[in-house]
């Protein structure tokens, strides 16, 4: 019995991450390609800037849609289980990867063509919108009380491999390909990839185990207020989960996403570099997330959100200004270092952060609420806002404009998180912390 139950969570951790990287993966290689896309579905009359404009709007259209789908989505997974949501959306998303990867373009049907790319935006958007809070729910549930923020790290874990994927086939294609290749057919192979690999996905999530805290949580309970009552308490909960969220979004897509293309329109570095570069920056951070995250386990969620944060705000310019002033590989590479270093840091606790705000009961709904809110306005838009401000300023750090008052808000949001670390109880099924307080184990 001892032997099987750690086994068991190391499936748990496995199967929610590998189908949390496939999921993020088609979701994130559009940001990759938007430049390609931008020329083959919104033309502008030869404008590229205002094809470029629009197709990194239609990246932030997804996001109107993901409120709505984590309120949905995070109702159906407090309700019928993190395992079936987290199903439904990875069937969701490879119906977006078939829908992307076979669209015409402009060319060939007309305005048929972006409206494609808009619906199938519109429909990540939906999915991803849940899977945040299904995944997060899903790996802090299944931890042992006194590896939470260990655990909920590993969701992090799996977006930074899927930037990794899809950096990587960014810098595959973009190497051996041409121009003219890259716009006929090669835009799409990202795309196919996610499409073949998402049945691997599916049928991991597919064998995965329901955690023992939701099953307990969803006994009935005939003095637990109903769904709106308990979001209701917690409302200032989801206030602090969007204020926690918004620095990690915003340099999530302008830092992780957007900065390849930005430095390859900004300063005329190769755009295959510039993946190269991503690739080490993000793997650094896949080796440092869980490590921050068991840091957490040991001092707390709040000093490695606060310190870490801080130290982004304090050198987001310098850093901008430093690789602005003599633009080079090198310079590139020691500049995404330190920020991914300092984003590691903060992205390790912050998922079991948000979780443990949260009751059993309403956790995804109430972190699919505060984090998708966080991720709309301030993610989403992120990468034609740094767009629009670099065409409008001329400047060549108009990032930094963006990111400054970004991370100001999350800096200023960790100052009112609870300190220390919530009882075992607020997590782990009544049975476990019941085992654990027998056994004289502290959480």
């Amino acid at each position: 019995m001892t032997t099987d139950k750690p086994i068991s969570r190391r499936r748990q951790i496995i199967a929610a991450v590998v189908g949390n990287t496939l999921e993020w993966y088609d979701f994130i290689v559009y940001g990759f390609m938007t430049s390609i896309i931008s020329k083959l579905f919104f033309p502008a009359d030869g404008n590229e800037f205002i094809s470029l404009l629009m197709a990194t709007a239609t990246f932030g259209v997804g996001f109107f849609m993901r409120p709505v789908g984590g309120v949905l989505l995070g109702i159906y997974a407090d309700r019928k289980g993190r395992k079936a949501a987290m199903q439904l959306i990875m069937a969701i998303m490879a119906l977006v990867s078939l829908l992307i990867a076979c669209a015409p373009p402009y060319a060939a049907i007309g305005v048929a063509a972006p409206l494609l790319i808009v619906l199938a935006r519109l429909l990540q958007g939906f999915a991803t919108g849940g899977e945040y809070a299904s995944a997060t729910a899903f790996l802090v549930e299944a931890a042992p009380p006194h590896q939470r923020g260990l655990y909920g790290s590993w969701q992090l874990v799996g977006q930074m491999l899927a930037i990794l994927g899809g950096a990587g086939m960014g810098a595959l294609i973009t190497h051996n390909l041409d121009q003219g290749q890259l716009e006929s057919w090669g835009w799409r192979l990202p795309f196919l990839v996610g499409l073949l690999i998402a049945p691997v996905g599916w049928w991991v999530r597919r064998h995965m185990d329901e955690t023992e805290a939701f099953l307990e949580a969803s006994q009935p309970q005939a003095a637990a207020p109903g769904l709106g009552g308990q979001l209701q308490q917690n409302r200032r909960n989801i206030l602090l989960t969007i204020g926690l969220t918004i620095p990690g979004t915003a340099g999530f897509y302008v830092l992780l996403v957007n900065m390849p293309g930005y430095v390859h329109r900004q300063f005329g570095l190769p755009l295959d570099q510039a993946f190269t570069i991503q690739m080490l920056a993000v793997a650094w951070m896949a080796i440092l997330i869980p490590l921050a995250g068991a840091w957490s386990d040991r001092i707390g969620r709040r000093p490695l959100l606060f310190w870490p944060y801080l130290g982004f705000l304090i050198m987001i310019y310098p850093g901008f200004a430093w690789l602005a002033d003599a633009p080079g590989i090198e310079r590139l590479l020691m500049v995404q270092l330190l920020f991914c270093t300092l984003l590691g840091l903060a992205f390790g606790p912050a998922p079991t952060a948000v979780s443990e705000l949260f009751p059993v009961r309403v956790r995804s709904t109430g972190v699919s609420i505060g984090y998708n809110l966080a991720v709309m306005i301030f993610g989403g838009f992120a990468p034609f806002i740094v767009t629009w401000l670099g065409g409008r300023t001329g400047s060549p750090i108009a990032p930094v404009y963006y990111l400054l008052p970004s991370t100001m808000l999350g800096v200023v949001a960790c100052y009112f998180l609870p300190r220390g670390r919530p009882a075992a109880a607020a997590i782990a099924p009544a049975s476990l912390v019941t085992s654990n307080a027998a056994s004289g184990e502290s959480s």
